[in-house]
């Protein structure tokens, strides 16, 4: 009986590992994977940052998306722009499609003309007075010798006053991009856009991805009609959604080949080592069990998966299989037999205490205000842990008794060699490494990159489209806002009312260039109302108009339909923002006012006039705007420079990772000193640690690169897979035989040289941030294995 309990647990550990693997997967297979930037944006952001944040998520800003068509001749191109809008405007994907074609602008100025009444703000009581249409009449007559003097004459009779002339003038300021043959092109017309409002939110890069493939198709579909010129034809796509889904691909793309070619390197080494496919096999093990543990974590502590820690995922194959390395090569399972007790249990206590400073140095992330960075230290934990669990409880019960490994005596004879040799060199070493921390502290102030376009995984390439085609739409500035708070539509809409008089007051005054408001495309209820009851009776305004046209051209006859329409709109229903489907202004609507879970935001765009080089004075602003006596309390408005917002945001990201990092230090510090005990031990093994990461960050800034926080983390990484070498050159002693010796140094040069070139491959990635770890931890994992042969020497020993 007590065989039976001793083989039961014997396999237990067998059974659990197979368990937690099915459970993983299962995991995974639910994970909703994601590659936009909020994962990167704090969790508790303050009442401005929020604003930032709530747009990135999903604002309306982050539904937009310009489509290009290219090649061809321009009439096809203008042709594919009328067959392509025609054919997203049935798709439920898409809320807005606009190409600029005239059915869609008649439909405007035909929303306009009916609702001219309510949307004009020159409706008020004295404007339907007789001196208060003599006025209006009188300038309309003025521009009928204008260049809308065609399309006045034509509206006269029902619009005497000239409202939606007005309208138009004022929702269409600042400008447009060009249209040629019904279609909006760009300034050369080498290109035929269109802007696109998706139904799927900008962070949503499953629907997103699936959004692209359809305007593709249906490219394509159009592409199919044009004739010759169709395969010259081209579509070109930009926006937020557009990025998430290029980034989380190329992400997934360079994760996949880059793991795998690491994947063929490690078989290749550990092969031609083992000489064994069942170790080989065996080896592995740890690191898919650390890269599928890494991920479920992630995935059930966050709900999602970031592409980023996906693509981290391929790291963790230079560090899991280091375990399995450690314990084949050094376990002596040979023809010399197994190796003594001794040792044994000083090999997993030195593994153990190497495991420990990396989860202490990860683990100091997972209180970051930052979910990425959390993500980060979540996973890295996990994955070690699971790899060293699986290396340490499972691969010793699947060993085989007897392996005919290749005799790594002769090799492990040298490589010792080499290291006494190396250890001569230790005061060129201490000097490097003393330069190198001089270096540093002289250029404290240009180490760091605080933009946060260093965390874009965007190509710079289509980071130029994009520009190119926004300026080619005419999209303003929207680098400030006005942004506030409202508990509901109609709040906010009265607080844009109440803004627009101080608001036009700066423009007045040469502050503003222009500004927007939703309250010109819907105006309050209660504004609506109030125009209403403005309006006079019929009998009253016929009167009035035939005291206004004395002298004047026109007879009161002829306006009837212009009092016919005044009585219409005293008694209709006032608009709300289901009456602005399919008009250009929805869209535009939809974007300054932001529902959020609780009531509203509303949002104004401020443009700074082309003159001010340094940027708006917002506390000018700020104080301009501080009489407007908002519903709710000013407190809720905030003038925002997105632009300082995302740079303050990534900094202070960047801040509180370091601080971070430094707490993560310190416990790696504290577990080496619990564990050793001995001053002159701590030190020496500390001390290749800080020369590595010393000599990688002045490299790194010598060629020209500022540093960010990927770069952090991969010092992070070079802590955690260095302390193993110093650690295992630490363990030396009189009692090591040269047998353990030389098993010791080989596994070392086999594990490092599997950590250097998986991240070394990782800095070829098109990715920058994860070329970025890869540059990070290739370098510091070479140095870390020669700086703990240079300041960590093992002791001779004799035969």
């Amino acid at each position: 009986m007590s065989a039976v309990r001793r083989t039961l647990a014997g396999k237990l550990p067998l059974l659990i590992w197979l368990v937690a693997l099915v459970l993983c997967v299962g995991v995974i297979l639910r994970t909703h994977f994601v590659a936009d930037m909020s994962a990167f944006l704090p969790s508790n952001p303050d009442a401005q940052q929020r604003v930032l944040v709530e747009q990135l998520r999903d604002g309306t800003i982050a539904r937009l998306m310009i489509v290009g068509i290219e090649g061809g001749d321009a009439a096809s191109r203008h042709r594919a722009s009328r067959e392509l809008a025609a054919k997203l405007r049935q798709s439920p994907r898409f809320i807005g499609v606009q190409n600029g074609e005239s059915a869609t602008l008649a439909r405007d100025r035909s929303f306009y003309f009916n609702n001219r009444y309510l949307l004009s703000p020159a409706v008020t009581t004295e404007h339907f007075t007789a001196d208060g249409l003599r006025e209006a009449i009188g300038n309309s007559l003025d521009s009928l010798s204008g260049s809308a003097g065609m399309m006045l004459k034509s509206l006269l009779a029902k619009d005497p006053t000239g409202e939606t002339l007005e309208l138009i003038d004022n929702l269409q300021q600042g400008g447009g991009p060009r249209v040629a043959d019904d279609v909006w092109v760009s300034r050369d017309d080498s290109r035929a856009l269109l802007l696109l409002q998706t139904s799927a939110a900008g962070s949503d890069t499953d629907a997103q991805a699936a959004t692209i493939a359809e305007v593709r198709s249906s490219f394509e579909a159009v592409r199919g009609q044009s004739g010759d010129q169709a395969n010259a034809m081209r579509v070109v796509l930009t926006g937020a959604g557009v990025f998430s889904v290029h980034s989380r691909d190329a992400i997934k793309f360079d994760a996949r080949l880059l793991a795998g070619l690491s994947t063929v390197f490690v078989v290749i080494l550990l092969l031609a080592v083992y000489r064994s496919t069942r170790l080989l096999i065996l080896g592995l093990m740890p690191v898919l069990s650390g890269a599928l543990a890494g991920i479920a974590a992630v995935s059930l502590g966050f709900g999602q998966v970031h592409g980023l820690t996906l693509g981290f995922g391929a790291t963790l194959i230079g560090e899991a299989v280091d375990y399995s390395i450690y314990l084949f090569v050094q376990s002596g399972q040979n023809s010399q037999g197994a190796a003594p007790r001794s040792w044994e249990g000083k090999f997993w206590r030195t593994v153990l205490i190497g495991v420990a400073t990396s989860v202490c140095g990860f683990g100091a992330m997972l209180v970051s205000g930052f979910p990425g960075l959390a993500q980060l230290g979540l996973y890295s934990m996990s994955g070690l842990l699971a790899a060293v669990l699986v290396t340490r409880y499972v691969l010793p019960s699947l060993m085989p008794k007897s392996v005919n490994m290749r005799d790594i005596e002769p090799i492990g004879a040298r490589l010792t060699s080499a290291a006494h040799w190396l250890a001569r060199g230790r005061v060129i070493a201490l000097g490097l490494i003393a330069a190198a921390t001089v270096f540093l502290c002289v250029q404290h102030a240009h180490i760091w990159n605080h933009d946060i376009s260093a965390l874009n995984p965007v190509p710079r390439a289509d980071q130029e489209l994009d520009a190119q085609l926004r300026g080619e739409l005419g999209a303003p500035d929207s680098r400030y806002l006005l942004a506030f708070n409202a508990a509901d539509e109609q709040a906010a809409l009265r607080a844009a009312e109440k803004l627009d008089a101080p608001l036009r007051k700066l423009v007045d005054d040469g502050v503003l260039a222009g500004f927007n408001s939703p309250a010109r495309m819907l105006p309050s209820l209660a504004t609506q109302q109030a125009r209403q009851s403005a309006m006079p009776d019929a009998a009253t305004l016929r009167s009035n108009l035939q005291t206004a046209l004395v002298d004047m051209p026109l007879r009161a006859d002829k306006l009837e339909g212009f009092v016919d329409d005044v009585q219409a709109a005293r008694t209709r229903k006032p608009l709300t923002r289901a009456d602005l489907d399919g008009t250009a202004s929805a869209l535009g609507l939809d974007a300054m006012l932001a529902r959020k879970s609780e009531g509203y935001t509303l949002l104004i765009p401020l443009n700074a006039p082309a003159s001010n080089e340094k940027g708006l004075d917002l506390q000018q602003l700020r104080t301009a705007l501080a009489s407007s006596q908002l519903e709710g309390g000013n407190e809720n408005l905030h003038v925002i420079d997105l632009r300082d917002q995302a740079e303050s945001l990534y900094a202070g990201y960047l801040d509180e990772a370091i601080r971070l990092s430094a707490w993560g230090l310190a416990a790696v510090i504290g577990v080496i000193a619990l564990a050793l005990r001995d001053a002159r031990r701590i030190v020496r093994v500390l001390l290749p640690l800080a020369g590595s990461v010393a000599l990688v960050m002045a490299g790194l800034v010598l060629s020209g690169t500022m540093l960010s926080i990927l770069h952090l983390i991969g010092l992070l990484l070079t802590v955690a897979v260095g302390s193993n070498y110093a650690l295992f050159f630490d363990q030396g002693d009189e009692d090591t035989t040269p047998a353990q010796q030389h098993r010791t140094i080989v596994s070392l040069v086999l594990a490092n040289l599997a950590t250097v070139v998986g991240f070394g491959l990782l800095a070829t990635s098109s990715v920058s941030v994860l070329s970025a770890l890869g540059a990070t931890v290739g370098p510091g994992a070479l140095l870390s294995l020669l700086l703990a042969a240079v300041l960590v020497p093992a002791k001779r020993t004799s035969a």
